[in-house]
């Protein structure tokens, strides 16, 4: 099995599962809230061969579908839920949040909507789920309202300020309070992994107060800059929220092993199992590089993040 690694290995750590070979994460601020199931999954435990090995939850890269569908078989019976029941994104890099209502349920893994990168509902035991590379997924949870988030946010998502928008979009349909939601800024691509070009960071300085600047990003030799997306979105997120009820959770966020440069990866040259493992001893693990699925849901409602859909960063 590919070793998990941790971005700190000294920081509080997310939990690892493994159920019949099926191994996701799982955040330990939320793992404590009674009725709320959520997690992040991981490309280990399911039945897809080559390229796809084995985990894959993607009906876009090629893979066959038979496989694909009995992945999403395998990783609800793990985690206790019905893969009908999951409602996804339409991820375009919007700030665009969705009412997820219970109209919504039996339309499987493909909706019926377009350009949506965030998802809040109230409705018992629907799924929400996104797909991660290297974006930020953004975990909301209120448990007196019972009303349940999550957000894609790669950088257009930031500078928009998606969790922002998804928090007043929790007030605005569900009456929530903003000192009773708990959030997480969840597995994504560090700072030091993220290297953009200087029209991302303009508008980071637009998005974001000067005072902000310093802790966001940090300019190199080359014209080049280094991102901080998990800082941005906690920012962002942390202006309806008490500090104390966000969780910078990737401070103990998994390494995975990158075995080829992103363009390879995204035209799905090299992503085997067997390769993966000859490789990984030899090259530098990033973060969250790999197409991960998110979710969560309570025992009536759901938010689940899964791997990103693409393998690109140029969009992120």
């Amino acid at each position: 099995m590919v070793e998990i690694k941790w971005h700190n290995e000294n920081a509080r750590k997310m939990t690892v599962h493994n159920k019949n070979g099926v191994v996701y994460l799982t955040y330990p601020a939320f793992d404590s809230q009674e009725g709320i199931v959520h997690g992040f999954s991981t490309r280990l435990g399911g039945v897809s061969q080559g390229i796809y090995s084995s985990m894959n939850l993607s009906f876009t890269r090629g893979d066959e579908e038979k496989a694909v569908r009995e992945n999403y078989d395998k990783l609800a019976a793990a985690i206790g839920f019905c893969a009908e029941d999951i409602v996804t994104s339409d991820q375009t890099h919007t700030a665009n949040v969705r009412k997820v209502t219970a109209e919504d349920r039996g339309k499987g893994i493909t909706g019926d909507y377009t350009d949506v990168d965030g998802m809040i509902t109230d409705v018992p035991g629907l799924i929400l789920s996104t797909f991660y590379a290297d974006c930020v997924p953004l975990y909301f949870v209120d448990p007196k309202r019972r009303v349940v988030g999550l957000s894609h946010s790669g950088w257009r998502g930031t500078v928009r300020k998606i969790g922002n928008v998804t928090i007043r979009k929790m007030i605005e349909e569900y009456g929530c309070d903003p000192e009773d939601i708990l959030a997480a800024v969840g597995p994504s691509i560090c700072q030091g992994c993220y290297e953009v070009s200087e029209d991302v960071i303009e508008r980071v300085k637009d998005a974001f107060d000067r005072k902000y600047w310093d802790g966001l990003f940090y300019g190199k030799a080359d014209g080049k800059y280094q991102l901080n997306l998990w800082e941005a979105n906690r920012d962002s997120a942390g202006t309806y929220i008490h500090a104390e009820s966000l969780y910078l959770l990737q401070s103990g966020t998994a390494f995975f092993p990158q075995s080829l440069s992103w363009k390879k990866r995204k035209s799905g040259s090299l992503f085997g199992a067997e390769e993966i493992k000859v490789t990984a001893a030899n090259r530098k693990n990033v973060c969250c590089r790999y197409f991960y699925f998110a979710f969560i849901f309570s025992i009536r409602d759901m938010i689940f993040s899964l791997l990103e859909r693409t393998f690109s960063t140029d969009t992120s």
